[in-house]
């Protein structure tokens, strides 16, 4: 949906009381100030020393497989075809990516998690693990607000639902974690400095991730944005691409999305083909736990596969769905209830599962100490299978 510009600035402005810029004078006035680091580490990894995540919009999966500049990148990594979002719309994925849970959302609406929530963040700062994100056409560093839209044309550009770092308190209430989160112009600085982190989540805005326009839009964007650095030395040190999508399209069918793996640290000889596995998005997470031996949340993360050829070199096992409902009878296209569901909202804060252990990794020390009290509450396990709006999880 295409929004007016004077609405979406009012929206930016309702937003105040987060400490955020909210009109043009004042986000100018802040984007000449505003902090902005590019911490720099080298922890090697198992199978990849940096990964890059890219997202695009709401495709279905055949349409996505379909288009010729995503076909091109399948052809050089490995086409993840069994690949699922979460739940829908937006919001609760780009949420569930990086904390291992949408906590019920069913919205896009400005829902902050509270700050004793833990997200992937924590795990790799507790490891010394650089990390950022890079959103284009972001005001300015560690911007809080709703959305901001092209000041010449009205366009829709940058949204806040898109952005998982900020809707996350442990990270907003953090100054030096804020200044993580910059501009997409900044990429291009930090990749001539040598200074871009191990891991980094990218979003282009509503025009080139295909939300407002089509994947045709998405895959040149792409093709533009990547190709040149698959062979950039800055960029490429074994690192691992994803090139995914936060949804599918259509809600009467299962919620499968398009993945594709690629980069240096794709072996040869898995260029150019498939893999059938079961992942989602808390696989994003587990695969960067294993890499680098991360504690986990305690969350979905968990028991979520490993990519394949990430688990072959980490001795994870990557499992296949056996519980009830069958996974062919799993669509992922409602919300269970939880605390930012809009129609179901009335129920505990989940507690993460600080006993879970799994493939030897173990629950983040500060999350045990948060939580570890709540345990006999948690509905959370280490099985790979996860519930969704039809088929909520047996304390719901």
């Amino acid at each position: 949906m295409r929004f007016p510009k004077i609405a979406l600035l009012l929206l930016v402005g309702a937003v105040a009381a987060q400490n955020t810029a909210t009109g043009t004078a004042e986000v100018a006035a802040a984007a000449a100030t505003a902090k902005a680091l590019s911490p720099v580490n080298h922890v090697k990894g198992l199978a990849f020393d940096r990964i890059a995540i890219i997202w695009l919009e709401n495709t279905d999966y055949t349409l996505a497989a379909g288009d010729p500049n995503l076909a091109y990148f399948a052809n050089k990594g490995i086409t993840l075809s069994n690949h699922f979002a979460v739940t829908h719309p937006s919001e609760p994925n780009y949420a569930a990516a990086i904390g291992g849970d949408y906590f019920g959302m069913d919205n896009d609406n400005f829902n902050a998690f509270p700050s004793n929530v833990s997200t992937v963040i924590d795990l790799l700062e507790e490891k010394g693990i650089s990390w950022g994100e890079y959103q284009e056409n972001m005001p300015y560093s560690g911007f809080e607000g709703f959305a901001w839209v092209n000041q010449q044309t009205g366009a829709n550009s940058y949204v806040r639902k898109h952005n998982p770092a900020i809707l996350y308190n442990s990270v907003v209430n953090n100054p030096n974690r804020l200044a993580c989160i910059k501009n997409l112009t900044m990429f291009q600085k930090d990749l001539k400095e040598d200074k871009l982190p191990q891991w980094m989540f990218i979003t282009p805005n509503m025009t080139s991730d295909g939300h407002d326009t089509s994947v045709t839009v998405a895959g040149a964007w792409v093709r533009n944005f990547l190709e040149p650095l698959l062979n950039n030395k800055n960029f490429m040190k074994n690192t691992l691409v994803l090139i995914t999508f936060d949804e599918n399209h259509t809600y009467t069918i299962q919620n499968k999305i398009l993945g594709i793996l690629l980069g240096d640290a794709v072996p040869q000889h898995l260029v150019g083909t498939t893999d059938t596995d079961y992942y989602n998005h808390y696989s994003e997470i587990a695969t960067v736990e294993a890499n680098w031996g991360l504690h986990t949340l305690g969350r979905w993360d968990v028991g979520a596969n490993v990519y394949k050829f990430v688990a072959d070199q980490t001795q994870d096992k990557v499992r296949q769905w056996t519980g009830q409902p069958a996974l062919s009878d799993m669509y992922f296209n409602t919300s269970y209830p939880g605390n930012f569901n809009s129609q179901n909202s009335s129920v505990p804060w989940p507690v993460p599962n600080t006993k879970a252990e799994y493939a030897c990794r173990s629950v983040l020390p500060e999350i045990v100490k948060t939580w570890g009290s709540l345990v006999k509450k948690t509905f959370y396990n280490t099985g790979l299978e996860i519930p969704d709006g039809l088929h909520p999880a047996p304390e719901f």
